[in-house]
């Protein structure tokens, strides 16, 4: 597996994933808002349309796919934001990442986790922050096999009727 930029090569397959995520009512963690694009070429332009969005909360970011190098498959998308800013330093922190619905429980997320690490450490990073609910065995066993040390939990409201604990751990690189 590796992680590579999203190109036209990957669009058929980007908004199968989109598709699959919307269907089986998924979260779309690491998709910088692929959920809300209509359009692959919209989302492509992620960078432009967060800065817009998000306005003085916005900070950059690197999308990356995950991709099966013996056929050349989608498995999962993994995003890496550069800096912390007051919401991502206390619930989202650095790296948010998914994995295709029927390519989970194989090791995928982990080794993209791993492969990212690598990333953010040659971008000059020395920890990173990655969070998970505290209902997600699965992110949770990823984020501490690639060196994730529990520092505390937070409650997240999701919605008005709808909150979660979020665990919070460090990665030092």
């Amino acid at each position: 597996m590796i992680l590579v930029k999203p190109t036209d090569e990957f669009e058929k397959q980007v908004m199968e994933y989109r598709q699959a995520f919307i269907d089986n009512n998924q979260s779309f963690d690491g998709c910088a808002g692929l959920k809300e694009c209509e359009s692959y070429h919209e989302w492509l332009d992620f960078e432009n349309r967060l800065k817009k969005n998000l306005k003085e909360s916005y900070v950059p970011s690197t999308v990356l796919l995950a991709i099966r190098k013996k056929d050349n498959k989608l498995i999962g998308i993994i995003d890496f934001r550069h800096k912390l800013n007051d919401f991502l330093f206390n619930y989202g922190g650095h790296i948010g990442y998914s994995v295709s619905i029927d390519e989970r429980k194989k090791g995928y997320a982990k080794e993209m986790l791993k492969q990212m690490l690598l990333i953010c450490k040659q971008m000059g990073n020395d920890k990173i922050l990655v969070t998970c609910n505290k209902n997600n065995e699965a992110s949770r066993r990823t984020i501490v096999s690639n060196g994730g040390i529990l520092e505390d939990e937070r409650q997240y409201n999701e919605s008005p009727d709808n909150s979660i604990i979020l665990q919070r751990y460090w990665i030092k690189l």
